[in-house]
């Protein structure tokens, strides 16, 4: 009895040591496959991001181009309305309100706006605020570009047109005569009606 608890001990020894080389056999088998395995995702990986990167490389110039053109174009575009609305500013500046008038001896805001249409970009748009606040495509208070139309509704019946010059200004003819005003000023915040662009 004693002899055979002897035997047991190295031959519990000798199978735990054959086991554990066994497993460490499969580990280390199974971490060179994994390894294999990562190695190929890697290489397949690379080739994607270095096929992606050539094509991104080849398109790339002509597509930045194609924005540097479309942003000059845009700023220029945007450069020539600011001077001419400015200019007509400038020429306009010293005239009177007055309702249904024309002229450098009084003019109203959707004569106002009609000249500067006119005058300075050549496009028709119609004689008063009801009918101008239907041409031109209608955008959102918060999507306003230089050159859109303002317009307000000033009492039951009373509507008021100006052109927006950015930053949150419009210009227009007002019963002070002709000036820039701040949309958020409180009367025009509150009597914000709608906005519309005539030209794109």
């Amino acid at each position: 009895m004693m002899k055979s608890l002897m035997v047991l001990p190295p031959l519990l020894l000798i199978l735990a040591g054959c086991q554990n080389k066994q497993e460490v056999y499969v580990e280390n088998t199974m971490f060179k496959e994994n390894k294999a395995a990562v190695s190929t995702i890697n290489k397949t990986h690379q080739e994607t991001l270095a096929e992606n990167k050539k094509l991104l490389n080849d398109k790339t110039p002509t597509i930045q181009k194609e924005l540097i053109i479309e942003a000059n174009v845009k700023e220029d575009n945007t450069l020539d309305m600011n001077k001419a609305l400015m200019e007509f500013y400038t020429e306009w500046k010293h005239v009177k309100y007055k309702l249904g008038g024309n002229s450098k001896r009084g003019i109203d805001c959707s004569a106002f706006t009609q000249r500067i249409f006119k005058e300075k970009f050549d496009v028709k748009i119609p004689r008063t605020t009801r009918t101008q606040v239907k041409v031109g495509k209608r955008v959102k208070k918060s999507e306003l570009i230089l050159g859109d139309l303002v317009f307000f509704k000033t009492g039951k019946t009373d509507r008021h047109v100006g052109i927006y010059m950015g930053d949150g200004t419009f210009m227009h003819a007002s019963i002070k005569g002709i000036k820039f005003t701040k949309l958020n000023k409180p009367f025009y915040k509150k009597t914000y009606w709608t906005s519309r662009r005539i030209m794109n």
